[in-house]
């Protein structure tokens, strides 16, 4: 990875900003060039959010995001507001518990809040699992630059949690990612229908 633009979307509330700063800090840990920016709406909770990471092997000029490598979208406005900023063979990875209808693309689709709330009682860390699900599909770095990333920013009583959701979505991220490569078989009981991804890649 040289340089890459990753827009993380949804609503106010949905951890957002969080996960953007442990993004950024994962880079940070690497070495390298990062620009972070939030937007919110005018709702403290309930209103569109949207954080920036801009991650670059050399000093960042522009702070804005022009074309996006990666969009993660948690809710139905977000996807249809930012899909069509991301690049040609960029990646889309939506929230299906609020999002029904897909944008065309490279589209990867995981139920993060309706099983972030089976797994641990609460949805409070879907923002994790949802991370954790683009670390093992982009392999940006290795897990344990992550975890470090998650330890450094998280408050300590939360720590625990958002490691258990952040590695449960990496591992699903990693199982996707491997089907698509092939070197599993295509098989998918996660309680959703195959991502559009690899339905698009074996329909072709």
């Amino acid at each position: 990875m040289k340089y890459t633009e990753t827009r993380l979307s949804g609503s106010g509330g949905q951890g957002l900003g969080l996960a953007g700063r442990i993004l950024s800090q994962a880079a940070i840990l690497e070495g390298m060039f990062v620009c972070q920016t939030q937007s919110y709406g005018p709702e403290a909770r309930g209103g569109a959010s949207r954080t920036d990471v801009i991650i670059s092997v050399k000093e960042i000029l522009y702070p804005e995001c022009r074309e996006l490598d990666v969009l993660l979208a948690m809710n139905q406005a977000s996807t249809d507001k930012f899909a069509c900023n991301v690049k040609s063979g960029g990646m889309i990875i939506v929230d299906s518990t609020f999002v029904d209808q897909l944008p065309e693309g490279r589209v990867y689709e995981f139920p993060f809040t309706s099983r972030c709330i089976e797994l641990t009682g609460k949805a409070i860390a879907a923002n994790l699992m949802a991370l954790g699900m683009l670390a093992g599909l982009t392999r940006y770095f290795a897990l344990e630059i992550w975890t470090s990333a998650i330890k450094c920013t998280v408050p300590p009583r939360f720590i625990d949690l958002n490691l258990q959701t952040f590695e449960f979505g990496h591992k699903v991220g990693r199982e996707v990612l491997h089907m698509e490569e092939g070197r599993i078989p295509m098989a998918w009981d996660r309680k959703m229908p195959v991502p559009k991804a690899i339905r698009d890649k074996f329909t072709r």
